[in-house]
């Protein structure tokens, strides 16, 4: 993937984007086969780079996916993180919020699952349901004892323009204090989306993924759309930008996450910790031990 292909994929920080002015699929020149060969080197790389991450101990990263259902969340995911260690990896799910979860603001529960220095964190939606599912059924904060909301009609502009700036600081505080953000948009359109649903009902191995409630959202369609094209336009920003992938072709988009991923991570200034020489001494020592142990030669 070149640079300008980057580009393409990138909502700009400070203007408009909508969802409709980026590709749903892919007609480069990249072939499946190389696609899938350089999914499989991103993927060694980012286990590298998890190693490199997890030794300096001095930043954290959160990757957050956000996308309609049948788009490829789980297999991304599944696919891209194949390859680094569990110990310093988790991944985090956000569904409809429990009764202790509504107890507190909107972030509290995503606070509890930030990634701690030196792992990654991978958010399986995120906050950001918050300004998508919440802003296609307004209905929903009515109950969520929020002051001053207690109808529909309570929920203004204004309240959703508040709740962007308050996701925006939220992230430039992450960003300053160590955490790199790095936020995928799995872009499927409504065709590839209903052939993907169709596939889940006939195939009995795939009968669990569908859920009625598919249906009833995919009929919103177009509230979707507004409001994801609102969530790139106010929270795309040059310290936590979106990425657009292109979501109909499962091959392109694992490689193009992947290739981001490992550019991102690659960014940051990490390095294995430095020995002190106390430390170099007591691992020259220890060499020279194990060596007459099995019997080789002492180290020179």
């Amino acid at each position: 993937m070149k640079e300008e292909d980057i580009g393409r994929l990138l909502a700009v920080p400070g203007r408009e984007n909508r969802v409709g002015d980026f590709a749903t699929g892919y007609d480069g020149p990249l072939r499946k086969a190389d696609g899938k060969e350089m999914l499989r080197e991103n993927v060694e790389r980012l286990a590298r780079l998890q190693d490199v991450l997890y030794a300096h101990d001095r930043y954290a990263v959160l990757v957050v996916f956000q996308a309609m259902d049948a788009a490829g969340k789980d297999g991304t995911i599944k696919h891209v993180f194949s390859g680094v260690n569990p110990q310093g990896c988790r991944v985090s799910s956000f569904k409809q919020p429990s009764s202790e979860e509504l107890d507190h603001d909107y972030l509290w529960r995503i606070v509890r699952q930030l990634p701690e220095r030196g792992c990654i964190g991978v958010f399986n939606r995120s906050h950001y349901e918050d300004v998508l599912v919440a802003r296609v059924h307004p209905e929903i904060l009515t109950g969520n004892r929020l002051p001053g909301i207690h109808n529909t009609k309570d929920v203004t502009p204004e309240f959703w323009a508040e709740r962007y700036r308050q996701i925006n600081d939220f992230e430039r505080y992450l960003t300053e204090t160590g955490t790199l953000v790095i936020k995928f948009f799995l872009n499927v359109s409504e065709k590839e989306q209903e052939r993907r649903f169709i596939a889940r009902l006939e195939d009995p191995a795939k009968n669990w993924k569908f859920s009625s409630s598919d249906m009833k959202e995919r009929a919103l369609w177009n509230d979707y759309m507004l409001a994801y094209s609102d969530v790139l336009t106010r929270t795309s920003t040059e310290y936590a930008p979106w990425y657009v992938i292109p979501a109909d072709r499962k091959w392109y988009m694992r490689y193009a996450v992947s290739r981001i991923l490992v550019d991102r991570i690659a960014s940051l200034p990490l390095r294995y910790p430095e020995m002190s020489e106390d430390k170099r001494f007591q691992i020259e020592s220890a060499r020279k031990e194990l060596a007459l142990l099995v019997g080789e030669p002492e180290y020179q």
